[in-house]
């Protein structure tokens, strides 16, 4: 029922056959809670696309590409279930088309969705003025977002440190080219917690050769969870 619910909603029937479904909804409680539940689910895309026109040889296309069946022995007449066969074969093209969309739709909710950051750090100089935004997927990633402009001499860059414990010692997230704001693909970390401290230093090209941080602090602060 919820695949038939999901063909319909996404225009891949004929029109005989919506109209079909249309007529069954009337009377049919479970069907209509199902398409409603397919429109619910289908919204979002149905919100962010374009209409595109579909040419009329869509159908003549998908048959083709469809392993053929063996027919008749020469001579004997057609059987009489062959239009199911082929009705067969179009329920099933349809249903392999609806699964596709219906996949893509999954994977493309799932990779825009936004993401919250487990904890945001605000760092600030030794002046007390904050210079940047660190948040913290907990997930190997991080972004840092630069509120100030950075001198960043030729020959340096600046490094993004945190410290998930001290048994563990200050760890490198990354490195700031260009001093730009940036998504950094850091190392796997224990979750992070309130109170971890992250700081951004000026080291020499390539990073710190010790790793761990040798040159100036630029900007350093203690994170907070995000409630």
């Amino acid at each position: 029922m919820a695949t038939l619910a999901d063909v319909y909603v996404l225009g891949l029937m004929d029109p005989g056959e919506a109209a079909a479904i249309e007529a069954n909804m009337k009377g049919d409680p479970e069907l209509r809670a199902a398409v409603a539940a397919s429109r619910e689910r289908f919204l979002p895309l149905d919100a962010a696309a374009e209409p595109v026109p579909v040419r009329e040889d869509l159908w003549s296309r998908i048959v083709a590409a469809l392993p053929s069946q063996a027919g008749p022995a020469a001579g004997a007449p057609e059987p009489p279930a062959n239009e199911n066969r082929r009705n067969g074969w179009r329920t099933t093209a349809i249903a392999a088309i609806a699964a596709t969309v219906i996949l893509a739709f999954g994977l493309s909710y799932s990779l825009l969705r936004t993401s919250e950051p487990l904890v945001v750090a605000v760092l600030v100089n030794d002046r007390g003025e904050v210079q940047a935004v660190i948040e913290d997927f907990g997930n190997a990633q991080a972004t840092v977002r630069l509120l100030v402009d950075l001198d960043v001499p030729e020959g340096k860059t600046i490094q993004v440190w945190t410290l998930p414990s001290p048994q563990m010692g200050p760890v490198s997230l990354g490195l700031i080219d260009d001093a730009r704001s940036v998504r950094l693909d850091g190392p796997a970390l224990p979750i992070p917690r309130d109170s971890q401290l992250y700081e951004l230093t000026l080291e020499q090209a390539g990073g710190s050769p010790t790793g761990r941080p040798t040159g100036l602090i630029l900007a350093k602060g203690l994170a907070r969870g995000t409630r």
